[in-house]
């Protein structure tokens, strides 16, 4: 787009927009990100450039669109998108990443204090995990009203992968930081009814009519995501496994799933010429997985590396069964988004997971497919063998498995949801001022 082109889209969308209430929205990944927070955020902000005069404050990219410069100030969409610095070194290696982090949230900070007026709304996102509370800090320093949307729920995911202990002092000081920022908020917004009740119970006050804190899923990327018949899939055919029943894993390789109990399972399956696992994807346990398939020399397992989200029809199609596995102690700490997409694609799912989770419950109350307990491997295997003999059925539950995304789990659903939530007569401008009380431990 040229730059007269783009400087005629800013003045239309401001003359549009003039009327309208602002809207903060503050997020590290935003577009052209479109792994799945800048996904997430990207649709979010720009189905609500309706009701909003919506502004972003985001990284430069660093992920899935890593390499890539864009603009440090346009309008894509409706939205006024402002880009700050911050360093953005390999985020594999720890030390860097930390890095990344701070410098973001320094530059974030700042324009947030410098661009935020006094009683304007802000909508920030719970990743990086310490993204929230220097946005509430700089929300209530410019008297501007905050609002959550957690995707991730720390520091609970640390503890149930193993790298805190739950009676830590750092465990101790993250839940008192919650709680303050959790009160402090306009509205929180959760992405399962397991993680309403893990927040509701850590504020200091109940919410209790069910006002402050609103449960809203993510959704199917239906616009890129349909079934597809599986004679006609070509990543089946060229990885030679259309005779084969596959399970598939598609997505971050990270420490909360439980990819130790399919792999165990695969090793007792792999003279079993019926059943195929296959992963996509990269993340903190790829390597692992890969010596694992290696040492046991699993022929019944097939790894590829991620695949664009362009792709998304032909690989998720590429199997009779979605896999999502997750470690124990995850109930209301995430719901993963993959979950959705193999509902799109027509596909039931094989959850590994806590009794009463969003998965669970999606999987029960929509009758999508099946799950167990995490790190039970036994059971799993014995669920494996359940679904072949009981495969005539899957046919329908796919058909129910797209519907299902159709009617409660698309984006417009979502936007809808959102605008009900951040149109509420309780979003109105503050009138307190910000003292370091708010954030005393």
């Amino acid at each position: 787009m040229d730059n007269g082109k783009k400087f005629r889209e800013s003045v239309q969308t401001r003359v549009r927009t003039k009327t309208k209430r602002k809207l903060w929205v503050i997020t590290e990944l935003y577009y052209p990100e479109d792994n799945q927070t800048g996904y997430y955020l990207t649709r979010i902000a720009e189905g609500l450039a309706d009701d909003f005069d919506v502004r972003v404050i985001c990284g430069q990219p660093n992920y899935a669109a890593r390499g890539t410069k864009a603009a440090k100030r346009e309008v894509h969409r409706g939205v006024e998108i402002q880009r700050v610095w911050a360093t953005t070194l390999d985020k594999n290696i720890l030390p860097f990443r930390l890095l990344n982090m701070l410098t973001l949230g320094i530059s974030m900070f700042l324009k947030s204090i410098i661009e935020v007026g006094t009683g304007e709304n802000v909508l920030v996102v719970s990743a990086p995990p310490s993204l929230p509370f220097g946005t509430a800090l700089a929300a209530k320093m410019r008297r501007a009203e905050y609002s959550l949307i957690i995707q991730d729920k720390y520091p609970e995911i640390l503890i149930a992968v193993g790298k805190s202990k739950p009676d830590s002092v750092f465990i101790k000081i993250l839940n008192r930081l919650n709680r303050r920022l959790y009160d402090g908020a306009e509205k929180i917004v959760v992405v399962g009814r397991d993680m309403k009740q893990l927040v509701s119970s850590q504020m200091s006050g109940a919410d209790e009519r069910g006002e402050k804190i609103a449960v809203i899923q993510n959704w199917a990327a239906l616009e890129e995501v349909e079934p597809q018949p599986r004679n006609e899939n070509h990543l089946l055919e060229e990885l030679g496994l259309k005779e084969k029943f596959v399970f598939l894993y598609a997505g971050n390789m990270g420490h909360p799933q439980d990819l130790e109990s399919i792999v165990e399972c695969a090793e007792k399956l792999k003279t079993d010429e019926r059943f195929h696992f296959l992963f996509i994807g990269a993340g903190a346990k790829r390597k692992w997985l890969e010596r694992e398939v290696h040492g046991k020399s699993l022929i019944n397992v097939t790894l590829l590396a991620p695949r664009p989200r362009g792709e998304q029809t032909a690989f998720l199609n590429a199997c009779d069964v979605g896999l999502v596995p997750l470690v124990r102690c995850m109930r209301g700490v995430a719901m993963p988004s993959r979950t959705y997409n193999f509902l799109a694609a027509g596909k039931p799912i094989l959850a590994l997971t806590d009794e009463k989770s969003e998965v669970a419950t999606v999987i029960e109350e929509d009758r999508v497919g099946w799950f167990v307990p995490p790190h039970e491997p036994e059971q799993l295997l014995a669920m494996i063998y359940k679904i072949y003999e009981e495969r005539d059925g899957i046919e329908k539950m796919g058909v129910r498995a797209r519907r299902t995304a159709l009617e409660k789990y698309s984006v417009e659903v979502a936007i809808e949801k959102f605008k009900k939530v951040l149109n509420s007569d309780a979003m109105r401008p503050i009138s307190s001022k910000f003292t370091p009380r708010d954030f005393n431990l």
